[in-house]
């Protein structure tokens, strides 16, 4: 048997306690009243009260200090006003039925007692399992397995990306022009395509371009081979002639 088990029975046995001591002081209020229902009720209301708030401050858990005193400061009241009334009404009642003054005036006593015991060992009981209950709490098994959120990595995409990304890029040609400009071209080095360039709307293509698309070059005219021994012979014949 654990201790909150056994904890718990005895808080049960409390309880019953001081049920029992406030059927008690019930009792003999509603003996002492008036016989009508509305008189009753209003004799048996102290002893309910206390049985009342002696259970919320048990089940209530403490949140702030404050709070708590100012509820076991009107218990408190509410106790002593119940333990006023009872009194005078049980040691009439005992008074009534055979009992010396002396032994109607400790009857009280023993049942308020009774009733003021009981109330604080359900209080110290409450408290008592709840600390105990908390410090056994199981971890929640999805508190427990939620694996660690790293920190969001800031990369510089604006310097260090570019970098890498023009690391990554093939090297282009040089291609020497007949007028002995350097142009680069991209694609064309390697695959063998020409490059396109694009012309801005609203800007006159480049010269030796036609729709920002490079112009050919004209192909060159076909000569005729020319024999100049034979020439020379052919001027020096009509010469002599």
């Amino acid at each position: 048997m654990t201790n909150q088990t056994q904890l718990r029975r005895i808080r049960w046995i409390v309880r019953l306690t001081l049920a029992l001591g406030v059927a008690a002081s019930v009792a003999a209020n509603v003996l002492h009243a008036r016989d009508n229902l509305i008189s009753q009720t209003i004799a048996a209301w102290p002893p309910l009260a206390l049985l009342l708030a002696v259970e919320l401050i048990s089940r209530v858990p403490v949140h702030r200090r404050g709070l708590a005193l100012l509820r076991v400061g009107a218990t408190t009241i509410i106790a002593a006003i119940a333990a006023w009334v009872s009194y005078w009404h049980m040691a009439g009642v005992t008074a009534r039925y055979g009992e010396s003054p002396a032994s109607a005036h400790l009857m009280p006593i023993s049942v308020d007692g009774l009733i003021v015991v009981a109330s604080i060992s359900l209080v110290e009981l409450a408290g008592r399992i709840r600390a105990l209950d908390t410090a056994t709490a199981p971890t929640s098994p999805a508190r427990a397995r939620r694996p660690a959120t790293a920190a969001p990595r800031h990369d510089d995409t604006s310097g260090r990306g570019n970098t890498q990304a023009a690391a990554t890029k093939p090297a282009r040609a040089r291609k020497t022009t007949p007028s002995g400009k350097n142009t680069t071209t991209g694609r064309a080095a390697t695959t063998g395509r020409p490059t396109t360039t694009t012309t801005p709307a609203g800007q006159a293509p480049a010269p030796g371009t036609h729709d920002g698309r490079p112009t050919p070059a004209p192909a060159a005219a076909d000569t005729p081979a020319t024999d100049a021994p034979a020439n020379d012979r052919a001027m020096a014949a009509t010469t002599s002639a």
